[in-house]
């Protein structure tokens, strides 16, 4: 008969194979939350991308497939939230395990925002491609292409852990605000020019907005990307929100 001695090293046996398939688990469970955080931010990459291209270039088309996209990519954010928590809940994890949950639930919020911000775009993107005699603005198409840089390099760094190009995308924000800023006074010159054209302008002018939003949510990525591989939350070092907070405009907020 087997005493309690005798018995021990299989127990132990036992815990130690449940140890190797909890750890199997866990990893995996992360690698997957991980790899469709990566996947979600490959999409709505490209949805950002069509919006913009919906609006230079006056393509219906493109704005119709970004708001088709949304529905698809609002539950894809709830699935990897779900993911996250599920990870937290089941596995406790702790050190860069767990700023990489934190990280990835600030990501996916911010991702399934900018993914509204690009619908919101198409849409006014779609009205506006039926007003061929307002111009879209030169510093707006650079605008544009300043936030689609910003959200390449953040998701970039993101992708390869750099930390320090993701400080190169916070830095780059100030700029996006200057063109912003500018872009604001010469619509507005443009309404009190053309009175009739108003609705239009307004269009514009909370494109723009949007378009800086989105630079925004990037810069928000990028310092995401310093947390997980730092340890550093730096997101209100500059305190970089305070002056946009200040210098908005509520008379120009409306106009979908």
């Amino acid at each position: 008969m087997d005493t309690p001695a005798d018995s021990f090293p299989n127990a132990r046996m036992n815990w130690e194979q449940e140890r190797v398939t909890l750890g199997r688990h866990y990893l995996r469970d992360l690698e997957t939350m991980w790899g469709e955080l990566l996947k979600l931010a490959a999409v709505v990459e490209l949805s950002l991308s069509s919006s913009v291209r919906a609006l230079l270039d006056r393509r219906a088309d493109l704005a119709e497939q970004v708001t088709g996209d949304e529905t698809s990519i609002n539950g894809w954010e709830v699935r990897i939230e779900q993911q996250c928590l599920k990870v937290l809940a089941l596995h406790q994890p702790v050190a860069s395990d767990l700023r990489r949950v934190a990280a990835a639930l600030k990501i996916n919020s911010d991702l399934e925002r900018m993914a509204d911000l690009a619908v919101h775009i198409a849409k006014r993107a779609r009205k506006l491609s039926k007003r061929k005699e307002i111009a879209i603005p030169q510093n707006l198409e650079t605008l544009a292409l300043e936030s689609l840089a910003a959200v390449r390099d953040a998701l970039d760094a993101l992708a390869r852990s750099d930390a320090a190009l993701a400080r190169r995308v916070i830095a780059s924000d100030t700029q996006v605000d200057r063109l912003r800023g500018s872009i604001l006074k010469q619509l507005k010159h443009a309404i009190v020019e053309r009175p009739d054209q108003v609705n239009s302008y307004l269009r514009l002018i909370n494109t723009a907005r949007n378009i800086e939003r989105i630079a925004d949510h990037a810069t928000n990525i990028a310092e995401a990307v310093v947390y997980l591989i730092e340890g550093d939350i730096i997101r209100h070092v500059a305190d970089r929100r305070g002056a946009k907070k200040r210098d908005e405009d509520p008379t120009t907020r409306v106009v979908d």
